[in-house]
């Protein structure tokens, strides 16, 4: 332990690694900026410390604490209960620099690993005081390490760190925290998922809304958190405690991790919560914005790729190098598993917003040492209209949220025309997409539904968006949902209509969990939450977002059906393939040879025309690698309202005497509609079966 003397000590310091860094010597504070002319570090220690709250600004010299554009300085002190933070000042009036310095601002350094803590709705004050802070990282990790879960095994589960257990029906004592999500520990392992895939967790000012609750008049809440203030400190206000928000977060990522469940951050690097010149500068904009930001060409307006006000400059090397920094802190220090990119297309533009063949960011990300074994999934779009799912990256690495999958299996349970070819192309694992460059089914992250969106109870509910309590006027959110209200628009439904619903939930869930690739859904999903027909509920920091847990008792029969098909995925290895079917098996338009075998209603025959609605697959369980499995076929039914019979294919392999069995009928009351696997049988079944409008049925072959 050194010994204590004045903070005020000070010596040079070292530019490397940036940000601030405890030494033996004392603490060393490193900040990029290139067009800055006077930084001045801002040092606060807590009243009766070194006073009452007792502020000392420290001048940095550009002769002696700056190497490069970096500026540095080391304080001879080991105090580490500080907050500290920056003021810059240089030239603002020189047209076409982009510069817009105002010393009167305390900045955020970019590096920082935790800023002021504040419980959740406190008002923030960036800009106006000192708020970083230094942590010294000793939590008892207990030898945890990676579960490095393989992608063909992986089941995600996207959840609001906030909204999972912030209801008064979650049954836990830390209600909307990270120690809430531990709590719900045994219900995430009953439930089977093997990955948790935590929105925004990085510090955001949930205040920064401006649009009011038209029912009160009262100010909105930004509730999924997409406008970070840092990519680094980590949001308090989830914390039950929110002076300790790293070690109880570190707390959550270790008892997932004993439960056999990764941690997948999403995160966001296409822009910052600092939005347009309207915004409040906290940090990257008053270090350096011609830096930090795409500008246009006269260095007056923001690009605007992201449709929140700015867009990161991701490919200029300071910025590509802040982002691995970022990425690696949470790999090293947090154990986190993976990333989701959000909006992650703008990854890959340069400093004029074009998009570039081989982005250095996205190369940098997937090629980097300390990442490799991470998962990486890119949202492969943004909000200026570029598309590349399927294209984002040829590295076998990048996984990509796959739309085409969420459209396409829309379309074909809301009754479309022209929808079983793609949909079988689907099922298959989206060769399509992801064949070429060594890449394969577990490239495709298969969804129906995110945060952002219908939920799956929405989905059959709702043929239109109901955002009026967004205070936007329901000018907000997607219009194009592919949705069908199954009869009737909206939660009420009489008897009819509401079986309709949960059939086709359990449909959707069918071809969600047993289709080649990586299956995510999102919390609630697997009871029938409802947002009651919001499909933006990005500002609903009240029921609309919590998860109302009495669903899960009072929809006991849809969450056990979930989970029974999880185990179902889990059970059998043909459900989740590392590599395609052969070209010619997989594709629509083909019959299938080996492993997978299509046909509408009739064996051998199939219906790619757009006016058919039916399709069936034979999944060969003589394919499947290791010992022989079960073979299943499974028969869908899109339409509408008729009913049809699909008249079933031999069993393989009729030598070993095996028959058809009914395992799943989505059309069937519980427990009937998922039947034990190797225990209770319906069948055998023979000949010709009936599957019901918008039904699944799954048949499992066994021995007689």
């Amino acid at each position: 332990m050194s010994k204590k003397i004045s903070p005020l000590i000070k010596k040079r310091g070292r530019p490397f690694p940036l940000g601030p860094t405890v030494l033996p010597e004392g603490i060393n504070f490193s900040l990029f900026s290139r067009h800055g002319k006077a930084v001045t570090l801002v040092v606060e220690w807590p009243a009766s410390t070194h006073g009452a709250g007792e502020r000392h600004e420290i001048p940095l010299s550009p002769n002696i604490n700056k190497t490069g554009d970096i500026w540095h300085i080391l304080l001879e002190t080991d105090r580490v209960d500080l907050t500290y933070g920056y003021t810059i000042d240089g030239v603002t009036d020189l047209p076409g620099s982009g510069l817009v310095y105002d010393s009167r601002t305390l900045l955020v350094d970019p590096c920082a690993q935790m800023l002021t803590p504040r419980p959740w709705g406190a008002l923030a004050d960036y800009g106006g005081q000192p708020c970083c802070r230094i942590i010294r990282h000793d939590f008892d990790w207990q030898d945890d390490h990676p579960l490095k879960t393989p992608l063909s095994e992986t089941i995600i589960y996207e959840l609001h760190v906030r909204g999972f257990t912030r209801h008064g029906t979650s049954g836990v004592a830390h209600a909307g925290t990270y120690r809430g999500i531990i709590e719900k520990i045994p219900y995430l392992r009953d439930l089977g998922v093997t990955a948790v895939e935590l929105m925004p967790v990085t510090e955001f000012d949930e205040n920064d809304n401006i649009f009011r609750d038209p029912a009160d008049g009262g100010l909105l809440k930004n509730f999924w958190g997409y406008n970070p203030v840092s990519f680094f400190a980590l949001k308090s206000g989830y914390a039950s405690a929110c002076e300790d928000p790293v070690n109880e977060f570190k707390a959550m990522v270790l008892a997932l991790h004993q439960a056999g469940i990764e941690v997948i951050l999403d995160i966001v690097y296409n822009h910052t919560g600092e939005g347009g010149y309207d915004g409040v500068t906290s940090s990257f904009r008053g270090i350096d914005n011609p830096i930090y930001y795409l500008l246009d060409e006269e260095q007056r307006a923001y690009l605007n790729f992201s449709g929140c006000g700015n867009t990161l400059n991701c490919n200029h090397p300071v910025v590509r190098e802040l982002i691995r920094s970022s990425l690696r802190f949470w790999v090293i220090e947090m154990h986190v598993d993976g990333f989701r990119f959000d909006l992650a297309s703008i990854l890959g533009r340069d400093k004029k917003g074009n998009v570039l063949s081989n982005p250095p960011m996205i190369e940098i990300i997937a090629e980097d040492p300390i990442l490799r074994e991470t998962k990486i999934i890119a949202e492969a779009w943004d909000a200026a209209g570029v598309y590349q799912v399927g294209s984002f990256s040829s590295d076998a690495r990048w996984g990509e949220w796959n739309g085409r999958f969420r459209d396409d299996v829309r379309g074909f349970m809301a009754g479309h025309e022209g929808t079983v070819a793609s949909l079988a192309t689907r099922i298959a694992g989206s060769s399509d997409l992801y064949r070429s460059n060594s890449r394969g089914p577990c490239n495709s992250i298969n969804f129906l539904t995110s945060h952002d969106g219908f939920t799956l109870y929405d989905l059959v509910s709702y043929n239109e968006k109901h955002n009026l309590a967004n205070g936007e006027e329901n000018r907000d959110g997607e219009n194009h949902n592919i949705s069908w209200n199954s009869g009737r628009e909206g939660a009420v439904a009489g008897k009819k209509i509401s079986e309709l619903r949960l059939r086709r939930i359990r449909s959707l869930a069918v071809i969600l969990l047993l289709s080649q690739g990586v299956p995510m859904f999102v919390a609630g999903d697997e009871f029938g939450r409802s947002q009651n027909g919001n499909n933006n509920a990005w500002c609903q920091d009240n029921p609309t977002s919590w998860l109302d847990w009495s669903l899960a008792e009072k929809n006991a029969d849809l969450l056990r059906f979930f989970r029974k098909c999880i185990q179902l995925r889990k059970k059998y290895t043909l459900f989740r393939r590392e590599d395609f079917f052969a070209e010619s098996e997989g594709a629509a338009g083909s019959a299938g040879t080996t492993e997978i075998l299509w046909q509408s209603l009739e064996p051998g025959r199939q219906d790619w025309s757009p006016d058919c609605r039916t399709l069936a697959f034979l999944l060969d369980g003589r394919g499947s690698r290791g010992e022989r499995e079960d073979d299943f076929f499974v028969m869908l039914n899109g339409n509408r309202e008729q009913d049809v019979v699909f008249r079933l294919p031999d069993v393989p392999d009729r030598d070993e005497k095996r028959q058809w069995y009914t395992l799943i009928d989505t059309a069937a009351p519980a427990p009937a509609d998922f039947l034990s696997m190797g225990g209770e049988r319906k069948g055998p079944a023979t000949g010709r079966v009936k599957v019901k409008a918008m039904a699944a049925v799954v048949l499992q072959s066994a021995k007689g």
